[in-house]
Formats: C-alpha cells, sequence, structure tokens
C-alpha cells in the first residue's frame, strides 16, 4: 500500500496560531455566556421560557434559535478575523523576501 501523505505541507506561523487560538477562545466564552444565561433562565425561571414573545413563538424558541443564529454569526466572524490575519501575515511575509533579494 502506498502512503502519499500529505498533498500540500501547511505551516503556520506561531503569531498566527496564537492569534486564532486568542480569537477562538474570546468567542467562546462570548457564546459561553450567553448560552449560560439560558441555562439559568430555563432552571430558574422555567414559567418565564413559555411566555410568547415574537409571532407566536415562545421565549424558549425565540432564544433556542437565536443561540443557532449566534454561533454561525460568530464562527463567520473567526473565520474574517482570521483570514485578514492571515492575509497581513502573508503580505508582510512577501515584503521581507522581496527586500531580501
Amino acid at each position: 500500500m502506498m502512503n502519499h501523505g500529505p498533498a500540500v505541507e501547511y505551516h503556520e506561523s506561531d503569531e498566527l496560531l496564537k492569534y486564532k487560538q486568542k480569537a477562538g477562545l474570546r468567542l467562546f466564552f462570548i457564546y459561553s455566556a450567553i448560552y449560560a444565561i439560558f441555562v439559568i433562565l430555563n432552571t430558574a425561571f422555567p414559567r418565564m421560557m413559555e411566555s410568547v414573545i415574537l409571532f407566536g413563538l415562545n421565549l424558549a424558541i425565540v432564544y433556542g434559535v437565536g443561540l443557532i443564529v449566534i454561533a454561525i454569526l460568530l464562527g463567520l466572524i473567526y473565520n474574517r478575523q482570521c483570514t485578514k490575519m492571515e492575509k497581513r501575515l502573508d503580505s508582510t511575509d512577501v515584503k521581507t523576501e522581496g527586500g531580501s533579494e
């Protein structure tokens, strides 16, 4: 059996890895706080979750769908932030390599 290995070797700089880690953790804690509020409301005030608040839907449904939408938005934000940082680091690498020739 042949083992080809990876098609492309991809290495991220330490700076980029640290940036991605910090950005991911920051967004994770934001989402965790929002989710914790949801859990606390469900636990402490279950009747409040039954109240109809939007288009005939109760708070539990609206909050639950909101959690899904927020997770998607946070994922998009993370992707955009990391892409911008990758481009910034790539442009500084190109300038550094171009200047040494």
